[in-house]
């Protein structure tokens, strides 16, 4: 017995609105399919939710094409960031340097183990710490640390730091956005089936090929249930992977 389901992603959602206002004052045998007031709702909400889902992703694709060179910064700051500390750990072993010299870079004096490094904000905030404590160290005499020196270290992490906050904003306008988009969906999904129920309420006493054919014309589309796996997955994986909404 074939089925009907609305749509699950926010693609297969436009497509569905779409359908049903390009059918606006349809007739069959003189009587309208769709009432104006449905096609009327279901255009202004489409012009709504198409611009919500454009600015998503315009700010998915400025957030992930940034994304590309982000990483390679933050690898390189990471680098000398943890090189820079192991190396002064090891003057300190050797006896070159004093142990009390970490205390100004925010180090434990009596641990050898490099601070962990795995967030972006870890990373920020010790490459901060070290260039600015080992800066007022030589310049108050003390012998810099080499390869790298503080001067190289800085570099690299000047290149990440500069885009460090312009990612964090790039995120939450990425996130924002999908969130806009979000709370658009239910709503787009009353509008979708109010329209197919229409649809379905005015074929109901056609054929079942036939009806399901004029109902095609809506965006309505049934499923047969024998085949609903095979038909599911091969539609998943024809969607983009820029649609984020998750199977219902």
């Amino acid at each position: 017995m074939p089925y009907r389901r609305l749509p699950q992603t926010d693609l297969k959602r436009i497509y569905a609105l779409k359908k049903a206002v390009e059918m606006e004052g349809y007739r069959e045998k003189g009587e309208l399919v769709l009432s104006y007031q449905t096609t009327q709702i279901a255009s202004q909400f489409l012009n709504k939710f198409q611009r919500a889902q454009s600015k998503f992703q315009q700010c998915f694709d400025l957030h992930a094409n940034s994304c590309k060179t982000y990483q390679k910064e933050l690898q390189m700051a990471r680098l000398y960031v943890s090189h820079f500390i192991q190396v002064m750990n090891m003057a300190i072993q050797r006896g070159e340097l004093r142990k009390d010299i970490k205390i100004p870079y925010g180090l434990p004096v009596d641990s050898f183990v490099v601070p962990d490094l795995t967030s972006e904000a870890a990373v920020q905030e010790w490459g901060d710490r070290i260039i600015k404590a080992e800066e007022e160290r030589t310049m108050k005499g003390g012998v810099p640390i080499y390869n790298p020196t503080i001067a190289k270290v800085k570099v690299h992490w000047g290149i990440f730091n500069e885009h460090y906050f312009r990612q964090i904003l790039f995120r939450e306008d990425k996130d924002k956005a999908l969130q806009e988009v979000s709370e658009l969906r239910p709503e787009a999904d009353d509008i979708i089936a109010d329209i197919w129920n229409q649809v379905d309420n005015f074929y109901a006493d056609y054929a079942p090929a036939e009806k399901i054919e004029k109902c095609k014309a809506f965006g309505l589309i049934y499923y047969d249930r024998k085949n609903q796996k095979a038909k599911a997955q091969k539609e998943d994986s024809s969607q983009p992977l820029i649609d984020f909404q998750t199977e219902e």
